[in-house]
């Protein structure tokens, strides 16, 4: 049962995270930890932490750790956890590949098809505030923000808006600042 409560929470997931993994975040949440409670708020963040900075999109990282660890939860083998990490991780990109094929089969017809483009124009800004609600569900108790996460903030996106430094690079900045004002 938990094997099929994972693949249909990931399909449904997959299929209206538009934007992205950023988008994905609140219905990952929504469903994982509140409704399911497969994993606590406290390790959502640090899932969303983790995904973010190991490679690929944060909605299959994501994925495949909660997968893993929802099937771990409920007792069972790591080796049957990998199964679960699998379904999670298979489940979330099925969509967008099912979706992605129809788009590239269908796309030169219908391009400059003015319900099409207006569409995607209309796509932009839901996307744009599903990120947003995503910056605004990780700012919770587990995450306590005090004058020293508004620095690192405010300092983060200086540098990378204004001096455009790589994202690795400025990972690893935040790292140490945390180490440096936390410790």
């Amino acid at each position: 049962m938990l094997f099929l409560q994972l693949f249909w929470v990931y399909i449904k997931i997959g299929l209206f995270g538009f934007g992205g993994g950023y988008a994905m975040l609140s219905l990952i949440q929504d469903e994982v930890v509140n409704k399911y409670k497969w994993i606590s708020l406290q390790e959502f963040t640090d899932v969303v932490a983790i995904s973010q900075m190991t490679p690929g999109p944060i909605g299959i990282n994501s994925a495949t750790y909660i997968g893993y660890t929802a099937v771990h939860n409920a007792g069972y083998s790591a080796g049957i956890s990998i199964l679960g990490s699998c379904i999670a991780t298979f489940a979330v990109c099925l969509p967008s590949f099912i979706l992605v094929l129809l788009i590239s089969y269908y796309f030169n017809r219908f391009k400059r098809n003015k319900y099409v483009e207006a569409a995607f124009i209309g796509l932009r800004p839901a996307t744009v505030g599903l990120i947003a609600a995503a910056a605004l569900l990780l700012m919770n108790q587990e995450n306590f923000i005090d004058y020293k996460s508004f620095l690192i903030f405010g300092a983060a996106f200086l540098l990378t808006w204004k001096l455009k430094i790589h994202p690795i690079l400025m990972i690893f900045l935040a790292g140490i600042a945390g180490i440096i004002l936390y410790w």
